[in-house]
């Protein structure tokens, strides 16, 4: 810039010597014409370069490099030719002109060729081989080259100069680098020799050994460093300083305090030899050329530090010029840097103490350039050197970049250079995960990580303009800038953590850009990534600052650190609020100790604690914050250090309390403690002086400095109030004044260094003009150069280890802490602007941010930005579908890409994912106005305006609301604005994502199924238009994915089939019949597939089909359903298995319909089966045989189709065959669900279902079919009883019982009576039947069955149940009485006895009613009398039937009667005795089987029956009672014929074992029996009063005689002499004539058998008995 205004001047210069040559009078004459004219081209040529220059005078700067003027190139003729012309003319006064022109001129030129020649000499003697220059010559040299730049005044002269020095540096340092590594080379081969000849002598060790290893190359790879000693070695030597500095050990700033001097005399002193002394440090290089690149190194920083003059810089002022050439250099040095500078101890001391302190000065400079430069030099470091500066780069960040880019005064200058160097930095994956690595989980360090991200955030949210005072345009584009930062922050997440995303499918077409961008961005990240992580794998040697190898990166660790992080950080914060509940907050979280040393530690280091409240807390008068406070206290050392400097280190770490009573217990102890450490001093005579003295200090300091005290007080002042403190003497008055002094200079204040807290400061004010915001902004610089000066050089000896980190799992916590300041960024460019960077920014920083969240999981965030992306689509908000604009469609894209690309990933989000392509397709059929009735829901208001409201209030669908179909021209629009939508790229692209489904891993796919479900879910329940969008792709991505495993591809299904389930019940047929015939060829093609035995896929595939036909009632769609499975069965019957038990239960469903044609389709199919395919697949489909005859039964059950009954029963009794058929088959059949024997599996799979659904029948159908069950069911079990094994029939007899079972049968009592008449009794005569067939098996495990059901049938109160029981029991014995064990016997007897015992009418004789004497008339009865005396009838009844069936056992049915009836015809004809010889048919019945015990329990049995009904009949008041109550009707009730049919059928088994020759042994006992049976009766009959009651027994005394008569004498004597007093008595009765002929012939044979009448006689007479 200097050069410019040279130039300019050089040209005036000329310009005014033509002018004056021009003004003369000669030259206007005509012969100087061509002179005049030659004047005139020059001075216009002139004229124009000076005007531009002085309208653009940094013109010819770009990128801070000078480009010669034009001028330079322009021919020399043009501006020579006026003067040598001038010289030619013969005017005096023309040439002298001329002449002092060109004189000027030439001295010029001569002393700049004097600089050149003496660069070019310098050059030489730097970069010469054989000259060898060192320390303070080579200093020399580089500071002549370097005021020859400052002070040159010609632009080519200064151009050399500084490339020169850039020469010689380079030279410098390449030499020493170089010099290292032949060092090196010849260490290794010294090392090799001696491994060869191995030497006692030992070697002494190489000058090179401190030099670290070259192999660490010039990437960004620094060693990771381990935890070093806090300081090496001590401080570096204070010999570094120069020596016309102060004596003390320098500082660096001390050496730019120097203002007045020329430049040239400054910038010797810099570059001053001297300024290292002897051996100390010089010990520490190796070499003579470490020492001199150091030197100059030194030099440059110090330069650098040169403040600049006040006011506003001159461009070519020395200073400037000095500070921004050494600002240069030292960036070309620094980016040059070999391994020896970057890792040898004394140039990174170097860098720590001038370069990092220069830096922290220059870069707050307003100067932009200095600025810049700043910037690019701490890159560098950042690059090169970070691993030495860990603290340094956090208070670069912390104090001036992001202060900087938070402070609303700052220019816009600066916060863009400062967000162009934060796009480099964030460029770079292992810098970003570095930062938050060793500073944000660093408990000692500032959060840098987060603070740079939400800065930028705020920065890309445009939350900084309205401040500032920006452009808009300048505002737009810090935003993209800071967008930038955050993409590229993301982006480096992304590709640090690549390693564990897997892509379902490379090539996405949408979005190409993204493997480009991998290629390039992040190629050479990668490339940097490898050789970074080679590096530091491969480091074998430690770092010559004796900073060792750290350990491996955990990511643990850093996350424990992270979390202990934010807890104090979290209790600082509390504590500045309330001291208290921070203190117990960090304690209750074991971050903090519960003693008061360790609270007064804590409160002494923690630097971020509010001083106000520390001090508040120190002194409290509570015994624990006074206990704190001494420990406080006794933790500073004020040993030799005099009373206000004491003082001064004690109220640095606080504040002091307001209240005085606090200050002074502070005081109290701080006197006490200083006199503790400083016991040898005499000024004080007690501690009580110390403290007044100490508390008077303190308000002189107020006095002083306070601008509330008005009147200051005056030294004399002071002194007199301090009078008589000394234990009632005066401190000496000097002492006294110096403390005075010293106050008044300097007041009493804390740490200028603990003004950072743990939040970023803002500075908020309103800036009124640009004036005030500059002066604002300098201040706040200058505050910030101080504060970060300060602490650079407080850090500049600490050693803090850097973390190189390496492991994938830093970014998961780095993107939680990221995540949200990022959403707010990216959500607010996509919602406010619609410039198309910001857009392309937001969506690509979304798109990494959702590839992270999908990589670690981190569903809360990944749901997060896909629902914002999902918002900007504009597909599923309310807003209008007019105001999509290129950001929408951009967005619409991103979306899609993302399901393309993380697939594997989305979890949840596919729901919103998957809702915006729905709407998406709504969208393009809008655009493409193929469907405009999806725009409805639109109605006009007064004023005529189109307004768009939801019909129907849903959520889903509000593209449908938004415009009005009436306006055509608002049609066109929006059909443009959406067209976009439609393009091929768009279409093709949401192709991809469900073609490119198969390719999602097992769980993504389910995921992605359910999601689409729902979202179809929501499409057809739409009020005004259902889509089925999403219902024909889950059927497109069942073809696709129908090849998965089948583990996969059933839980896929298991989540499409419920949703064809809901989708098939739909209430609008045109989406359930799209559901059935798509659930239709998706069956066919999954059945062609077939399936291995024990496999139920296909059970599960076609169960849809099941749950439509049992939850829809529409007849189309279940006609539908039954030909789509009717279809399946036509062609698909071989490779269906388990799926026939879907088919059966669809059949099942239709069987019990009432639509004829949905019943014969299905009957139809069905009966195919069964015919023919069961014939050739039989053992495919056994498994499902069950629902097979399960199906049929139904068909037969529906009573509106008799016919089809009938042939369906007729297809069970086929079913039959198959079993009987093939009974291998099924014995063979394996099924996972049953734990059946081999044997058994026939029963179970083949038999029992048959039986079972037949019993079924049985019990539901009405009489014809329920008739035909029957025969059918019996007509098996008779056809193929044969191959049952004996526990089969126990089964199927728990199944045939159920036919009795009460339960079963219905209410209706005219029903009751029909079933128990019909189907009973034909069940129990069948039942009987096949026992009887196969009773060798059933006897043993059925027959005590059998009893009890028939016990049980006799025993309900049914007078027909009880019948058939009784009769059933009578043929069960007779058909197989013969067969019967004792054994049997007895269970049979046993039964008879306790039928008769159980069903004895006892209550007749007790009935309640009736012994209270409640006489009732009948129509009073209650229910309960009612049932009572039915019960009582049907037991009644019962009892005769038991009798007769003993009756019939024993001598078969009819015999009795038949007996009675001989009898009555002998008596007739008087031929009583004569029936003998017909004995032997009386050998018939069950008595022959029967041995006498069980004749005589069933004697018992009679006879206790006749006993009961002779009490009855005999109870007159009883029965009449009864019969007034209304119990059997009209004549009072009886039990004449129980009485005597009992009775008679004992006679005759008594007569029939008295005459049975096997029991002669018995016959005693019999006869003894009999006697008493007998007599009894005949005297009962005596007492007998009423006629009819001894009508009734004429057959039993009839039965009596007739047995009598017919004994041998010796057995009829005792009968006839027992008797005889009651057959006398008898005569006295009016007798049938048959049974006087019988008493007649009793008589005779008395008469005979006692000889008690003449023989004679008896013969004589025999005709007048007969």
């Amino acid at each position: 810039q200097y050069e410019i205004k040279n130039n300019i001047t050089k040209s005036m210069f000329l310009s005014r010597a033509l002018e004056k040559i021009l003004a003369d009078k000669e030259v206007k004459r005509s012969q100087h014409g061509q002179l005049r004219k030659a004047c005139q081209v020059a001075l216009g040529e002139l004229l124009l370069f000076i005007t531009s220059k002085y309208s653009d005078p940094y013109s010819e700067f770009v990128d801070g490099t000078v480009v010669p003027p034009r001028a330079n190139y322009i021919e020399a003729d043009k501006y020579v030719l006026p003067f040598e012309l001038a010289c030619q003319s013969k005017s005096p006064r023309i040439v002298s002109t001329s002449l002092d022109c060109l004189q000027v001129r030439r001295v010029l030129i001569h002393f700049t060729l004097l600089q050149l020649i003496c660069i070019l000499a310098l050059l030489t003697a730097v970069t010469s081989p054989h000259i060898e220059i060192h320390e303070g010559t080579i200093l020399l040299t580089v500071r002549t080259c370097y005021n020859i730049y400052l002070a040159s005044r010609n632009l080519i002269n200064q151009t050399t100069a500084k490339a020169t020095l850039t020469q010689m540096l380079n030279v410098i340092f390449t030499r020493m680098e170089n010099q290292a590594l032949e060092a090196q080379e010849a260490e290794k081969e010294r090392q090799r020799l001696q491994l060869r000849n191995p030497s006692p002598v030992s070697s002494n060790p190489s000058p090179v050994a401190q030099n670290p290893s070259p192999t660490l190359g010039r990437g960004s790879g620094s060693p990771r460093l381990g935890r070093a000693c806090s300081e090496q070695n001590g401080p570096p030597s204070p010999s570094l300083s120069p020596p016309g500095a102060s004596s003390t050990p320098s500082t660096p700033q001390d050496s730019s305090s120097i203002n007045g001097q020329p430049e040239e005399s400054k910038s010797e002193e810099e570059f001053d030899a001297e300024s290292i002394q002897g051996s100390q440090t010089a010990a520490r290089f190796s070499h003579i050329l470490q020492k001199d690149a150091f030197l100059v190194f030194r030099s440059l920083c110090k330069l650098s530090m040169k403040p600049l003059a006040d006011g506003p810089p001159d461009p070519k002022s020395h200073e400037l010029r000095s500070k921004v050439v050494s600002l240069q250099l030292l960036l070309s040095v620094l980016q040059g840097a070999g391994p020896v500078f970057r890792t040898h101890e004394m140039f990174v001391n170097a860098i720590k103490q001038y370069l990092c302190v220069a830096l922290s000065k220059n870069g707050v400079s307003s100067v932009p350039e200095v600025f810049e430069l700043s910037l690019a030099i701490f890159l560098t470091l950042l690059s090169h050197f970070k691993v030495h500066l860990k603290m340094q780069i956090e208070v670069f960040f912390r104090e001036i970049f992001l202060t900087i880019l938070e402070t609303s005064s700052s220019s816009f200058e600066h916060k863009w250079m400062v967000i162009q160097t934060l796009t480099r930095i964030c460029a770079d994956a292992q810098c970003v995960v570095d930062i938050y690595v060793n500073y944000d989980c660093d408990l000692n360090a500032a959060n840098i990580f987060e603070r740079l991200v939400n800065d930028l955030s705020k920065i890309a949210q445009g939350r900084s303009g309205q401040e500032l005072g920006m452009t808009p345009l300048q505002e737009l584009s810090l935003r993209k800038k800071g967008l930038e930062c955050l993409v590229s922050i993301l982006k480096c997440m992304v590709e640090w953590s690549r390693d564990m995303y897997v892509n379902p499918n490379l090539q996405a077409n949408l979005g190409q850009e993204r493997p480009a961008e991998g290629d390039s961005a992040d190629g050479k990240l990668h490339e940097n990534l490898s050789s970074r992580r080679d590096s530091v794998s491969s480091l074998d040697s430690t770092v010559s600052s004796g900073v060792q190898q750290s350990q491996p990166d955990h990511p643990e660790q850093y996350e424990v650190i992270k979390q202990q992080k934010e807890i104090i950080e979290h209790g600082i914060e509390l504590f500045n609020k309330k001291p208290k509940r921070g203190l117990q907050y960090l304690q209750e979280q074991g971050m903090l100790g519960t003693t008061p040393e360790d609270i007064a530690q804590f409160l002494q280091q923690e630097e971020r604690l509010d001083t106000t409240q520390v001090g508040e807390f120190l002194g409290e008068n509570v015994k624990f914050n006074k206990e704190v406070m001494y420990c406080y206290v006794d933790r500073l050392d004020f040993c030799g250090k005099d009373f206000v400097s004491a003082l001064r280190a004690f109220l640095e770490g606080f504040r002091l309390p307001g209240e005085a009573q606090k200050i002074d217990r502070l005081m109290e102890k701080f006197a006490a403690r200083y006199l503790e450490c400083n016991q040898g001093q005499t000024l004080f005579a007690s501690a009580d002086t110390a403290y007044v003295l100490a508390y008077s200090i303190i308000m002189l300091t107020t006095d002083l400095h306070s601008p509330q005290v008005k009147n200051k007080m005056t030294k004399e002042q002071y002194i007199k109030m301090n009078r008589g403190i000394n234990d009632s003497k005066d401190l000496p008055e000097e002492y006294l004044s110096s403390i005075y002094d010293e106050i008044a200079g300097k007041k009493i204040a804390l740490k200028e260094s603990k003004e950072y807290s743990i939040t970023p400061k803002s500075s908020k004010q309103n800036v009124a003009s640009e004036k005030q915001r500059r002066l604002l902004y300098n201040m706040e610089m200058e505050q910030m150069a101080k504060t970060a000066k300060a602490l650079m050089e407080a850090v500049s000896h600490a050693q803090a280890p850097f973390f190189s980190a390496t492991h994938l799992e830093h970014v998961r916590p780095m993107f939680k802490l990221a995540w949200t300041p990022l959403l707010a960024a990216f959500s607010v460019g996509l919602q406010d602007c619609d410039d198309q960077d910001v857009a392309s920014l937001c969506l690509e920083g979304i798109r990494c941010a959702i590839r992270i969240t999908c990589i670690f999981n981190m569903q809360l965030e990944r749901d997060a930005y896909i629902q914002a992306l999902a918002r900007f689509t504009l597909l599923t908000a309310s807003s209008s579908i007019t105001e999509m604009k290129q950001k929408n469609i951009d967005t619409i894209k991103t979306l899609i890409m993302v399901a393309h690309t993380d697939g594997n990933y989305l979890g949840n989000s596919w729901h919103e994912i998957l809702r915006c392509i729905s709407q998406l397709e709504l969208a393009q059929l809008i655009g493409t106005g193929v469907k405009t009735r999806y725009i409805s829901g639109v109605v006009r208001d007064q004023g005529g305006s189109i307004k768009g409201f939801p019909s129907g209030g849903e959520e889903f669908m509000p593209l449908g609301t938004l415009v009005g179909g009436p306006d055509k021209r608002q049609m066109a629009h929006i059909q443009e604005s959406v067209g976009e939508t439609s393009s091929q790229s768009v279409v093709v692209a949401v192709d991809r994502i469900f073609t490119g489904s198969t390719r999602l891993d097992g769980n993504a796919i389910v995921d992605f199924v359910r999601w689409l479900c729902a979202v179809s879910m929501d499409e057809l329940a739409s009020a005004h238009q259902p889509r089925m969008f999403s219902l024909q792709k889950i059927v497109e991505i069942s073809y696709y994915n129908m090849n998965r495993i089948r583990l996969q591809w059933s839980r896929i299904w298991q989540v499409i089939g419920d949703h064809f389930n809901k989708v098939g019940c739909n209430p609008n047929e045109d989406v359930a019949i799209f559901a059935v015939d798509s659930l239709r060829q998706l069956s066919m093609k999954f059945l062609e597939k077939g399936e291995l035995a024990n496999f139920r896929f296909q059970k599960d595939f076609l169960r849809p089909f099941e749950h439509i036909m049992k939850k829809n009632r529409s007849p189309t769609i279940r006609d539908m359903v039954i030909r789509c499975v009717a279809q399946m069965v036509n062609s698909q019957a071989a490779n269906i298995r388990s799926g026939w038990k879907n088919i059966f239960s669809v059949f099942h469903q239709a069987a019990s319909d009432h639509d004829e044609n949905i019943v014969d389709l299905a009957f139809q199919t069905t009966g195919h089966i069964v015919m023919n395919t069961f014939k050739q697949h039989f053992a495919a489909a056994i498994d499902s045989f069950q629902d097979a005859v399960k199906c049929l039964s139904e068909f037969v059950c529906n009573a509106a189709f008799p016919d089809t009954s009938m042939e369906a029963i007729r297809l069970i009794r086929h079913c039959a065959k198959y079993v009987s058929d093939r009974p291998q088959a099924l014995r063979e059949y394996t099924s996972d669900d049953m734990n059946v024997a081999p044997g058994d599996r026939v029963w179970v799979r083949g038999w029992f279902p048959i039986l079972f659904e037949l019993s079924c029948i049985i019990n539901r159908c009405k009489l014809d079919v329920r008739t035909r069950g029957l025969t059918v069911m019996f007509e098996i079990m008779k056809s193929y009883g044969h191959t049952f094994e004996k526990h089969w029939w126990h089964d199927l007899f728990r199944i045939i019982f159920r036919i009795f079972d009460n339960m079963k049968l219905p209410e209706q009592q005219t029903e009751k009576t029909e079933w128990m008449t019909t189907t009973c009794n034909h069940a129990l005569y069948a039942i009987c039947d096949v026992f009887t067939q196969f009773y060798e098996p059933l006897s043993e495990v059925l027959l005590a069955d059998i009893f009890a059901q028939l016990q049980w049938c006799v025993k309900q109160d049914n007078e027909q149940l009880a019948r058939s029981g009784t009769n059933c029991l009578e043929n069960l014995v007779i058909l197989n009485g013969e067969k019967f064990s004792p054994d049997v016997w007895d269970v049979t007897c046993a039964c008879m006895l306790d039928i008769f015992q159980t069903t004895s009418p006892h209550a007749l004789l007790t009935c309640s009613s009736v012994n209270s004497n409640m006489l009732l008339s009948y129509s009073d009865l209650g229910v309960s009398d009612h049932r009572l005396f039915a019960g009582l009838l049907i037991k009644c009844v019962v009892q005769l039937e038991l009798i007769q069936t003993i009756d019939n056992i024993v001598f078969y049915p009819a015999t009795s009667k038949r007996e009675d009836a001989e009898n009555m015809a002998a008596a007739q004809r008087d031929a009583l005795e004569q029936a003998e010889e017909g004995e032997t048919e009386a050998d018939q019945g069950m008595y022959r089987h029967l041995s006498s015990q069980h004749l005589f329990k069933l004697l018992d049995c009679l006879l206790e029956s006749h006993r009961f009904a002779k009490d009855f009949n005999s109870n007159n008041e009883q029965r009449t009672a009864l019969w007034r109550a209304g119990f059997k009707g009209k004549s009072k009730p009886n039990l004449l014929k129980q009485e005597t049919s009992s009775l008679a059928c004992s006679l005759r088994i008594l007569f029939r074992m008295y005459s049975d020759t096997q029991l002669r042994d018995s016959w005693p006992d019999i006869q003894t029996r009999l006697l008493q049976v007998c007599s009894e009766a005949l005297a009962y009959f005596i007492t007998l009063t009423s006629e009819s009651h001894r009508e009734a027994w004429t057959s039993l005394l009839l039965l009596l005689l007739t047995r009598t008569l017919r004994l041998p004498d010796d057995k009829f004597k005792p009968h006839a002499s027992c008797y005889y007093h009651h057959l006398c008595e008898m005569m006295q009765f009016d007798l049938i004539p048959e049974l006087r002929a019988a008493l007649r012939r009793f008589f005779l044979r008395i008469g005979s058998v006692f000889q008690i009448a003449a023989p004679e006689q008896g013969r004589a007479q025999p005709s007048p008995s007969s």
